[in-house]
């Protein structure tokens, strides 16, 4: 049988995830310090939160592309509360970020045309890129006192294939919000070069210092499409809900395009567009809940990581991850499948577009003691090795 080279992926398990599935068939103690799903990190959902989906409006089946004209008012009352004046026919309703990518991809590009994204990030774009047959170059993130992007590394990575920049407000795991200065330059440059911006705002409501502007806000002269969902605004990865807001000159006539493309697929069910009103309202009690989660590791780890002075947490404002500096003294694949000897599960830095060596990545997510458990186990193999062979054990 003959298959599409768009899925001739290596899918054979990696030696990471054959070490980490072993150890959890053994029945061996884990400290997941990897969490990043909201509903298996103890925290307490409203006990109604699913009778919204009881509404009797979902037994009619009422296709419309853009979905719902009430779960895309709710959401314009969200950016309304960020400053934002979003009108519902900007909105068009996926089952999530992915998909949303997906769709804008297939509005923006032809195949062979490129999209820049900037790195370290998550790695999500490969996938998505090689199925919508685009390609996908590479922008610097670097950090200099905090993190912030390269406008020469941006502007290097466009060429006459480029249709669009994306943009992670704040960037997921560095947790880099983009600046005002930076959103001028990247205006100009998108101008100059007839771009459109994709921003992912999913992290928005988890700024370390307050609330941030999202860029549904706009820009001047600029196609922004902004996407975001529920995974993180409400907590809620398994209800697959999210959206595209169409955002500046031609977004009406980029409005009239993606409502075809949703069209063809009609993706999410009525019960969820029914309840996602009801979700976005009660956000802010599993919102609060993260919050405090988040500060509360994010102190436990600084306190745990000043016996290490070889390691460095680099600043974030924002977000769900803190990012290490640890002396590159052996790929972080080797440092991680130590870790996870003793007990630790991590992530390494390449992960993410970090280099091979001298980076890791921790979830501030996890249950606090599980953390605190994760964080001394990783701060004393770090005091004893900073990268080498430890012979304790957590086991």
């Amino acid at each position: 049988m003959s298959f599409s080279r768009r899925t001739n992926w290596n899918t054979e398990e990696s030696e990471l995830a054959r070490a980490h599935r072993l150890r959890v068939e053994a029945g061996l103690p884990i400290a997941d310090l990897t969490a990043s799903n909201p509903t298996r990190c103890g925290f307490q959902y409203a006990p109604e939160l699913l009778a919204a989906l009881a509404n009797p409006a979902a037994l009619d089946y009422d296709p419309q592309p853009c979905g719902s004209p009430r779960a895309r008012e709710a959401i314009c009352e969200y950016y309304a509360e960020h400053g934002a004046l979003v009108k519902p026919e900007q909105i068009i309703l996926t089952t999530s970020t992915s998909e949303a990518y997906s769709f804008l991809f297939r509005l923006l590009c032809d195949p062979g045309n490129e999209i820049v994204v900037p790195q370290p990030g998550y790695p999500l774009f490969d996938f998505l890129a090689v199925l919508d047959d685009v390609r996908l170059k590479f922008a610097p993130l670097i950090y200099d006192q905090g993190w912030q992007a390269d406008p020469e590394g941006f502007r290097r990575a466009i060429t006459p294939e480029t249709r669009a920049i994306v943009l992670v407000h704040p960037n997921n795991p560095t947790g880099h919000f983009t600046k005002w200065w930076e959103a001028q330059w990247l205006e100009r440059l998108c101008w100059e070069n007839d771009l459109s911006l994709i921003v992912d705002e999913v992290f928005l409501d988890y700024g370390l210092g307050g609330a941030e502007r999202s860029f549904a806000a706009g820009l001047q002269g600029v196609r922004v499409f902004v996407v975001s969902g529920l995974s993180k605004i409400a907590g809620l990865p398994q209800m697959k809900a999210a959206w595209i807001a169409a955002i500046g000159p031609e977004a009406a006539l980029a409005m009239g395009r993606l409502e075809v493309i949703a069209d063809t697929f009609l993706s999410m069910n009525a019960p969820v567009q029914c309840a996602l009103p009801a979700w976005l309202e009660g956000r802010q009690a599993i919102q609060d809940q993260i919050r405090d989660r988040l500060a509360l590791n994010l102190t436990e780890l600084d306190r745990q990581l000043a016996k290490v002075p070889a390691v460095q947490r680099l600043d974030s404002e924002g977000g769900w991850y803190a990012v290490l500096r640890i002396p590159a003294l052996q790929p972080d694949e080797q440092t991680v499948l130590e870790l996870l000897e003793l007990g630790v599960w991590v992530h390494p830095g390449y992960f993410f577009g970090f280099a091979e060596s001298g980076w890791l990545v921790v979830s501030l997510l996890g249950p606090e003691r599980e953390f605190s458990t994760g964080v001394t186990g990783l701060v004393n193999y770090l005091k004893t090795n900073q990268g080498g062979n430890n012979p304790g054990s957590m086991a």
